[in-house]
């Protein structure tokens, strides 16, 4: 079976595009606009990997990551926020919503699917390299 990934975004050209990536690499895509509608999703669905958007409409992907944060049965599931922004400060406050990594939009279409699957075979590793500074 394999891994399963929702990808969390308004922009609906970002949605296609990772979904398109994904799923060509073996994903099984699931998509959500925004919070409102990841958590309808996330009701009966545990991804093994979110990709979160940290600029949605309403709730941002901050917010969203720090209410799934405190709900145990999301322990399991890697979260890597999505961004326009490169700066230091969003990766910091990505990390401090307790996101597992921080990828840069725009994403680079030749290796987006294996960046996200080195977070899924290697999660603490793939963070220190790709996303987060130690």
């Amino acid at each position: 079976m394999s891994e399963s990934i929702l990808v969390v975004d308004d922009n609906l050209d970002n949605l296609d595009l990772t979904q398109i990536l994904l799923e060509c690499d073996g994903f099984q895509v699931r998509r959500a606009e925004d919070a409102v509608q990841a958590l309808h999703q996330l009701e009966d669905y545990r991804p093994n990997l979110i990709l979160m958007d940290v600029q949605l409409p309403g709730m941002d992907g901050l917010e969203l990551t720090r209410r799934l944060r405190q709900d145990p049965s999301f322990d399991g599931v890697i979260i890597v926020a999505l961004s326009a922004y490169a700066m230091d400060a969003e990766k910091a406050n990505a990390r401090a919503a307790r996101c597992d990594g921080y990828i840069t939009k725009p994403i680079d279409t030749r290796t987006f699917a294996s960046v996200v699957r080195e977070y899924l075979e290697f999660p603490v590793r793939a963070s220190l390299d790709r996303g987060f500074p130690s």
